[in-house]
């Protein structure tokens, strides 16, 4: 029985540790990417994806999606995926020239090929002239969400499974009991 306890404990104990690794383990950091330049109709922004967010010399797909993006380019390339390798640092930048007649949001994804690993930017269209972009500039919307480290989130859920662990031992022995008294 102690045999049981002990592998069930191993268990939770294990999954507190390697799950937060394996779930953070494919995308890049949101703090790593930043959007700069015109991001207006017509207009030209570059997204980077920082150092570390891909493995150097890593070839990374990159999509644009958005209303009307078969009129963008990137990189003065008329496609909307392409393929550049990462530096040395492991990152990528992307210049990203929208339609004249853009509208809306679009999203620019990173993929590298090797590791899987994935990063998301949102440009979103504004009016010529009006002042700002949007991306990853701090001058946008207000920070919304829970901003608590991840380590904090999945110790939080690691501590209950912890518990449901015990929880289903201890039901477990308790029918062991009931059933040998019978």
């Amino acid at each position: 029985m102690i045999k049981k306890i002990t592998a069930v404990f191993a268990l939770a104990l294990a999954g507190l540790f390697v799950a937060p690794v394996a779930a953070n383990a494919s995308y890049v950091p949101n703090a790593g990417i930043t959007v700069s330049g015109s991001v207006t109709a017509g207009g030209t922004s570059t997204v980077s994806f920082g150092d570390g967010g891909f493995q150097p010399g890593e070839t990374v797909s990159l999509a644009l999606t958005g209303e009307n993006a078969t009129g963008a380019t990137l990189a003065a390339v008329d496609t909307q995926t392409i393929q550049k390798t990462a530096s040395s640092t492991g990152a990528v930048n992307l210049n990203v020239t929208l339609p004249t007649n853009a509208t809306g949001s679009y999203t620019v994804t990173a993929t590298g090929l090797t590791t899987g690993i994935t990063g998301t930017a949102t440009l979103t269209v504004t009016a010529a002239g009006s002042g700002s972009g949007s991306g990853g500039n701090d001058n946008d919307l207000a920070d919304t969400g829970f901003g608590a480290p991840a380590f904090v989130v999945w110790g939080a859920a690691g501590a209950v499974a912890l518990g449901a662990a015990l929880i289903a031992v201890l039901i477990m022995v308790r029918r062991q009991r009931a059933s040998l008294a019978a």
